[in-house]
């Protein structure tokens, strides 16, 4: 902001001189005008902010509308919200893009796909104030590339009036009496999907894709997005999903019902934490910093646990009464990122050729 400000100063001192001078000389030289315009282009340009997320952060009941309206009001800055897809797909493509990158802020990417965000080197750090208030165990690591805003534990959500009898735990879910009644994500599109993959990968080792064939004949279907999956769910298509911890929330919230619920498994549920970060040579990288400052903020923390339907970050922030319907889990699943970094991409790619899906 002060950048711009020095700018547009220094625009309309030119502008001044320039017209004092014209009762003297007809013509502007070219090169002043020329430089009058590029510091006039560059004032506009501050003014931007390009923001990559995912596409239910993006949507009309997601927390980026609100989070962009009350910045743009706030700095003068215009937010630009772009949404190609899930989390793996919008961090592709600010991989695909680094050496020319279309992005200032990257929101999206969690705890699952640090190792990734890490190795491509994509990232700025950002030793934000707010980092203060927010719990150790939240944070991703020392470099703070990617800043937490947000979390929650991946859970299989059931419809409680079509199912009496809800499975209890990962094994259950392979039992016959659930045959095409789960939707899940893909692991190369999806958060979601690629933090089950994980969760999978965390209870049973090196057995996981055993696990995976097991319950294949309980799979209705594996969609490209938590979007599309959870919309299957509630417009009825399939009993269970993979989902979060913090889903019911939304329906008790906004819809009045405790028809919809999370279940908290005897393995354990897996820890997803959701993370942003200013893009390695963004346009506007002052104006991401500023964003990433609001998101952590009282007010920017509220909109994000009752629009993202998530735990805030910052553990001060206040959360209404229907929160109290997350569970916390008591054996919370979570592996080591550089476990991660080393089996990834051959973990995926067996599930792709030998889980039944």
């Amino acid at each position: 902001m002060k950048k711009s400000i020095s700018i547009v100063c220094l625009f309309l001192l030119t502008s001044l001189l320039f017209a004092g001078g014209s009762q003297e000389n007809e013509t502007v030289p070219a090169e002043a005008a020329e430089s009058s315009e590029a510091a006039a282009d560059a004032a506009v340009e501050e003014k931007i902010l390009n923001i990559y997320c995912y596409d239910s952060f993006a949507s009309e009941w997601g927390p980026g509308p609100a989070l962009a309206e009350n910045f743009t009001a706030a700095t003068g800055i215009e937010v630009n919200l772009m949404a190609p897809g899930d989390a793996v797909t919008v961090l592709s493509k600010v991989i695909l893009e680094k050496e020319n990158p279309a992005g200032d802020l990257l929101i999206g990417p969690d705890n699952n796909l640090l190792a990734r965000v890490l190795a491509e080197d994509v990232l700025e750090p950002y030793n934000a104030p707010a980092l203060a208030g927010i719990a150790d165990e939240l944070k991703f690591d020392d470099t703070n590339s990617l800043l937490p805003f947000d979390w929650g534990y991946f859970a299989i959500c059931y419809d409680s009036e079509v199912l009496s009898n809800p499975p209890a735990s990962l094994e259950d879910l392979t039992k016959g009496e659930y045959a095409k009644s789960l939707v899940l994500m893909d692991p190369r599109t999806s958060s979601p999907g690629m933090g089950f993959l994980l969760w999978t990968r965390a209870v049973y080792g090196e057995d996981y894709l055993e696990y995976w064939n097991r319950l294949a004949p309980s799979v209705l279907t594996v969609t490209e997005s938590w979007s599309n999956g959870y919309g299957l769910f509630t417009s009825g298509e399939a009993p269970l999903v993979l989902s979060y911890s913090t889903s019911p929330v939304y329906h008790k919230m906004w819809e009045e019902t405790d028809r919809f619920k999370a279940l908290e498994f005897k393995e354990g549920n897996y820890l997803q934490v959701e993370g942003a970060g200013v893009i390695k040579g963004a346009a506007h990288p002052e104006a991401a910093r500023q964003f990433i400052d609001y998101m952590l903020s009282e007010e920017g923390q509220a909109i994000i646990a009752v629009n993202n339907i998530m735990m805030p970050a910052v553990g001060a922030t206040q959360l209404p009464e229907a929160f109290d319907m997350a569970f916390i889990s008591e054996k919370p699943l979570l592996l080591d990122k550089e476990e991660i970094a080393a089996g990834e991409k051959d973990w995926v790619q067996s599930w792709v050729e030998k889980s039944g899906l």
